[in-house]
């Protein structure tokens, strides 16, 4: 059941320091609609400040624990032109924290810098020892890990055995235990004051090589080495591409670092590696959103590291060859396409899995797992994240691997911290999981194969535990309703140009009861709709709702529809006209 809210527009009583600001009114200047406004107050932005993303807002980096001791390691690395290794993570926030480390150190003067990331299908995550034997054949002199290494305690201490110094760069919650690195940098770790909490991987090793060049700067090293010091801010459509692909929380500091990259992509002065992506999709780099990172430029640099190697996408952010980057970029929409493939046809497995159970929505577990012999592991986690989104529950997708071993990847619903549930079932069964890490609505994991029986059982009883009932039932948070005169092309580039919008500070949505005057199916799966409002009916509305279920639409009968929906432009021949992209349709 779907069950639709109007999001609450708070009021100045409800944040509790106020920026320059004495009135009971929000702060916002003329120019902001009150449409916007309202926008803006519901999701906890309350004034011209909150929605400001001039650099000079950016948090400070000098509250960041750990960050003094990675300066002085990397400062030292420079000096004496040591040979560095990153050690990246196979998503679209290692492969930008990769690229990022790469140019940056290369454009301060190092020399000697590489990176390695481990093949997800033969070492798994992270910094492990295994990985380390394979690092040691670059003869580094200082490792440094990106968007990975918090939980890395047996590979940290390999790396040191063998002389190899180690800077972790993370965002993930760390453990009860720490791994002896030189220097830790992690926003969450304990005692860390940095007020950004949500910062990606690549948020956090931008913080720390622009205290490197600051350091580099006081110190002379730019005019000693008669090179050019570089701007920061030339990397920031690599920090905005990572933050959003890696759906962190969009915090002001987050929302100022990616709204900074998008400016940079539409002025077209992005990496020829994320222009590459835009134009093998079709899609305008001058009219980029933060919705083209997270749907279309991040899936085919993941797809790389979900099917193949992550390399490939590293090679595509680096390299400075137009022509290059356009082959590589071809390469992985091929991969992008294979993985919609694999990924359908797992989709329709796990259904097929589910209905032969014979049961009610309400009679399924409330933690369910699911496994096939011929899943692909590198695809769990998106088939994890649809079961989820149909059921509105978690839901943890596993693969078969070798050794009589099983890799989950864990989706989780508002209200459950999917890391603690496993930390909790970990705590309780020590002999059950072998591993797991990750944050309040993802994670992975791996166990024995022969434990997933009694494993799906804990992790039931684990989430009832957690979650009532009423959890269970999904709720649509939207904006209200919109009158015929607002829902307009104007309306909709206004809101487009208002963001960054993404997790936590979400892309507007409405809700309202249409008359449905034409359906019809493009695409053997989309809804082309077209609507009118019953205060204007002689306005029509042009809609669409995608995937929809087949068995349900078209429907002929229908004359009138309750939408959840997002003002959208769509450009076709040229001509520009409001669209409204349906989040959810119900027949009335």
């Amino acid at each position: 059941m779907t069950t639709i809210v109007q999001r609450k527009a708070l009021s100045l009583s409800d944040k509790p320091v106020l920026e320059k600001c004495d009135s009971e009114e929000l702060c916002f200047s003329e120019n902001i609609s009150p449409l916007l406004q309202r926008i803006y107050s519901a999701r906890g932005a309350y004034g011209d400040g909150d929605i400001d993303y001039q650099l000079k807002r950016l948090e400070r980096p000098h509250s960041l624990k750990g960050l003094d001791e990675a300066v002085n390691v990397l400062v030292t690395a420079l000096q004496r032109q040591q040979r560095i290794l990153i050690v990246g993570d196979f998503d679209a926030d290692g492969a930008t924290s990769c690229a990022l480390s790469i140019l940056a150190l290369r454009a301060m003067g190092l020399q000697h810098i590489d990176f390695l990331v481990p093949n997800r299908f033969e070492y798994g995550y992270g910094l492990t020892p295994e990985i380390v034997e394979v690092a040691k054949d670059y003869t580094p002199d200082l490792i440094i890990t990106v968007d990975n290494g918090i939980a890395s305690i047996d590979g940290v201490a390999r790396a040191k055995e063998l002389g190899i110094r180690v800077i972790v760069t993370d965002h993930h919650l760390p453990g009860k235990k720490l791994p002896a690195a030189d220097a830790i940098v992690n926003p969450n770790q304990q005692g860390c004051d940095f007020s950004s909490k949500n910062l990606a991987g690549v948020g956090v090793i931008f913080y720390v090589l622009s205290a490197v060049r600051s350091h580099l700067r006081e110190r002379g090293w730019f005019v000693e080495q008669k090179i050019d010091e570089p701007n920061m801010a030339t990397y920031l459509d690599l920090v905005a591409l990572g933050t959003v692909a890696d759906v962190v929380p969009l915090d002001r500091n987050n929302r100022t670092l990616v709204y900074q990259g998008i400016q940079r992509v539409r002025a077209g002065k992005a990496r020829p590696g994320i222009l590459a992506l835009l134009e093998v999709a079709g899609k305008n780099y001058q009219r980029l959103t933060s919705q083209d990172f997270g749907f279309i430029v991040g899936p085919r640099l993941n797809a790389a590291g979900r099917l193949d190697d992550i390399s490939i996408g590293i090679q595509c952010l680096l390299t400075e060859d137009a022509d290059l980057a356009r082959e590589l970029a071809a390469e992985m929409d091929g991969l992008n396409r294979d993985r919609r493939a694999i990924e359908s046809s797992m989709q329709a497995e796990a259904l097929s899995s589910i209905n032969s159970l014979s049961l009610n929505e309400s009679e399924l577990p409330w933690g369910l797992c699911l496994l096939e012999d011929n899943w692909h592991q590198g695809v769990v986690g998106i088939l994890a994240s649809r079961i989820k989104d149909k059921y509105h529950r978690p839901v943890i997708a596993f693969a078969d691997v070798d050794d009589g071993l099983i890799k989950g990847s864990a989706r989780s619903i508002p209200g459950l911290h999917i890391r603690d549930a496993l930390d909790a079932i970990a705590t309780h069964y020590p002999d059950v999981l072998q591993k797991f890490g990750g944050h309040a609505m993802a994670a992975g994991l791996s166990l024995e194969r022969k434990n997933f029986s009694r494993f799906s059982e804990l992790f039931d009883k684990t989430i009832r535990d957690l979650l009532t009932e009423d959890q269970l039932q999904e709720v649509l948070l939207t904006d209200g309703e919109l009158s015929s005169d607002t829902i307009d092309i104007d309306s909709a580039k206004s809101l487009q140009a208002a963001g960054p919008w993404g997790q936590h500070f979400p892309e507007p949505v409405f809700d309202g009861v249409f008359n449905l005057v034409s359906q019809r199916l493009v695409g053997d799966k989309h809804l082309k709709l077209t609507l009118s409002l019953a205060e204007n009916p002689q306005k029509l509305i042009d809609g669409i709702a995608f995937n929809v279920d087949l068995e349900e639409w078209p429907n002929i009968s229908t004359k009138s529809v309750r939408l959840v929906y997002q003002l959208s432009v769509n450009e076709f021949r040229g001509l520009e006209n409001v669209q409204l992209i349906a989040r959810y349709i119900a027949a009335l």
